[in-house]
């Protein structure tokens, strides 16, 4: 009895996994009686065979001709004479796990770790004495790995970080088939925190027939976008094909967002605020600000009740019932704002300011200042056919692929491997954004070195209709902290300027002013006043596309909203030669609430002069410029 009390607890913690994976109840038994027992048995049914291939295609892997079409090194067959059949309730079998990691940290944990480094060689096929041995299998690895998250309450954004793994030499020597007749499922062991993974037929196979998977099994077999997710382990040639992007329907805009409620257009007429003397009553969620909201105009208040100012860190969503329940009230969000706050979203607004898609001789897509975004989970083939295209004329393909939502730079990485591309997805939606490879350069004293930096622009936005917008004169600049070259893409302090959150990383602080100083020694030739120009036009571009489709595509409009958002931009070099290059600004991306402790640091007076902008209608043409089509 108590054997099948434990069987039943176990299948009372794991249901919830073998059901969601599909895995037959038959094989329940089995499996549990292998996990308690640590039995590995695939050997007794399956075996190994090395792939010997013509001499021509061993020697182009040697030399690494191609390496990203390099083939599978193992596959793996049924051994047994009887062959195995699907019902067979012993037939689930145990796969142990060689490798796991997270991305930032495989680099590392390869050069660390030789007797790790053989095994992934092995598994993947390259030669051990290989030079760039650790290269090759960090190219290679996406053929093998697989990801899992944790998602357990608590848990910060890092450590829900994705989590990759590459299974033993059984488990990666499964190779794909479209007509598949096993199946590779993921199991974490609730009783030891071990994940493996279950390796379980779904047809009888005879002696001799190779184990097969499908590694898009959840992607019918007609669905476009399946010949671009199996790029890994079949190889397709799509760069026959349209690669034009079309904006999708309002219900894209909408899905998987709380809806909203927005006021109609007839009473979202801003009127100016009416004259008054008591300090109006501010309710504020962010404490920077209840610091430094100083100025005698404005008290802070702890009950939003009684607030007239609503500064809020969460997300306001009923906007109708706000301008009709208390219309004297302010609130820092515009309805639909996310349009603009979310990558994927972005990319779409940005690409209303062009009249066509690209040019067709250089495929540079339009506007100029929008870096090209594909989003992976709705336009993965067209972003194929546009890498592929891009291949055949010999133009740059390095991209950096970020998650929709995500700050900080979590789970983001830059890669010219559109196998790595195609796989990222796997661990959330991503936009897949043309990386920079050009960027224009910062020279650091202390360093010696020309470094990447992006500048950072607070912007406030008054009204969408007419759009009444300004950026902060005080930029804000951040720094890489190594000499900047297009490799070594792993090294964060070499491509990433956000040092806030590393924790061994150095924040390099320069003030706007002395910046400007600096690059005048620098840069000569290229004064900052055109460049803020072609940003301050670049940024009312896009809310100005932004606010001209109606919601959800579109801000709407709302007399009661005012909002801050920091606007991430960064200079690319543009034209060949040093007398034909000019200076091209690009739209990184618009940050919702950002921190704005460094700000404050820096400018004192910052949240009061933003406030007597913003809710007194007070101009300061000293600390505010206004947003304006040319961007004069």
């Amino acid at each position: 009895m108590d054997g099948i009390n434990k069987y039943n607890e176990f299948v009372a913690l794991h249901k919830p996994q073998l059901e969601s994976s599909a895995v037959p109840v038959h094989f329940w038994p089995a499996l549990y009686r292998k996990l308690t027992t640590d039995n590995f048995d695939a050997g007794e049914a399956l075996q190994l065979l090395l792939i010997d291939y013509d001499d021509d295609e061993d020697e182009k892997q040697e030399e690494g001709v191609d390496d990203d079409n390099a083939k599978p090194a193992f596959a793996l067959e049924v051994a047994r004479e009887a062959g195995i059949k699907a019902s067979d309730p012993q037939a689930i079998y145990l796969i142990d796990h060689a490798w796991t990691f997270r991305l930032n940290s495989a680099r590392q944990q390869l050069e660390h770790y030789p007797q790790l480094a053989d095994r992934l060689s092995a598994i993947t096929g390259v030669d051990l004495e290989h030079e760039q041995r650790i290269d090759k299998i960090l190219r290679r690895l996406w053929r093998y790995c697989h990801a899992y998250s944790i998602a357990s309450e608590g848990l910060t954004d890092e450590e829900r970080m994705p989590i990759w793994y590459v299974m033993d030499e059984v488990g990666s020597a499964v190779n794909h088939s479209d007509e598949p007749n096993f199946r590779v499922v993921p199991l974490l062991y609730l009783n030891t925190q071990t994940t493996y993974s279950l390796l379980f037929p779904i047809r009888d196979c005879e002696q001799g027939a190779p184990v097969t998977r499908d590694f898009a099994e959840y992607v019918s077999k007609d669905a476009p976008q399946r010949s671009a997710l199996l790029l890994p382990w079949q190889e397709t040639d799509l760069s026959g094909e349209s690669f034009l992007q079309v904006e999708p329907s309002a219900d894209y805009f909408s899905s998987g967002h709380i809806p909203e409620t927005y006021p109609e257009e007839e009473s979202t007429v801003a009127e100016a605020p009416p004259a008054r003397c008591d300090p109006l009553k501010v309710y504020a969620q962010y404490d920077v600000l209840r610091e430094h909201l100083t100025a005698p105009e404005f008290v802070l208040v702890d009950n939003e009740q009684d607030a007239d100012v609503l500064w809020l860190t969460c997300h306001y969503k009923n906007f109708a019932e706000f301008a009709r329940d208390t219309p004297h009230k302010f609130i820092n969000q515009f309805p639909f704002e996310y349009v603009i706050t979310i990558k994927d979203l972005l990319g779409i607004v940005g690409r209303r300011a062009a009249k066509e898609h690209h040019n067709a001789e250089t495929l540079d897509t339009y506007p100029t200042w929008l870096p090209t975004t594909y989003n992976l989970s709705t336009e993965l083939r067209e972003f194929v056919a546009y890498y592929q295209q891009r291949a055949a004329k010999r133009l740059d393909n390095h991209w950096i692929i970020k998650p929709w939502n995500l700050a900080r730079g979590l789970d983001t990485h830059i890669t010219d491997n559109i196998k790595q591309i195609v796989r990222l997805p796997a661990t959330g939606p991503k936009i897949a954004q043309k990386y920079i490879e050009r960027p224009v350069l910062f020279h650091r004293d202390e360093l010696n070195a020309q470094v990447k930096f992006d500048v950072r622009y607070v912007m406030l936005v008054k009204r969408v209709k007419p759009l009444e917008a300004y950026v902060h004169r005080k930029f804000f600049l951040r720094f890489a902290n190594r000499p900047f070259s297009l490799d070594n893409f792993d090294d964060y302090e070499k491509h990433y300027t956000v040092m806030n959150y590393q924790e061994q990383a150095q924040l390099h602080h320069i003030q706007c002013d002395d910046f400007l100083d600096m690059w005048r020694q620098q840069y000569p030739k290229h004064d900052w006043a055109v460049v803020e120009q072609q940003i301050c036009a670049m940024l009312y571009e896009v809310l100005q596309c932004a606010s001209q489709a109606p919601p959800p595509c579109g801000l709407a409009s709302c007399a009661q909203s005012r909002a801050l958002y920091a606007a991430d931009v960064m200079l690319a070099w543009t034209g060949n030669g040093v007398e034909q290059r000019s200076m091209q600004s690009k739209l990184l991306e618009i940050n919702w609430t950002p921190d704005c402790k460094r700000a404050c640091d820096y400018y004192p007076d910052f949240f009061n002069d933003i406030f007597k902008l913003l809710f007194l209608d007070e101009q300061n043409n000293e600390m505010f410029r206004l947003l304006t089509a040319n961007g004069q």
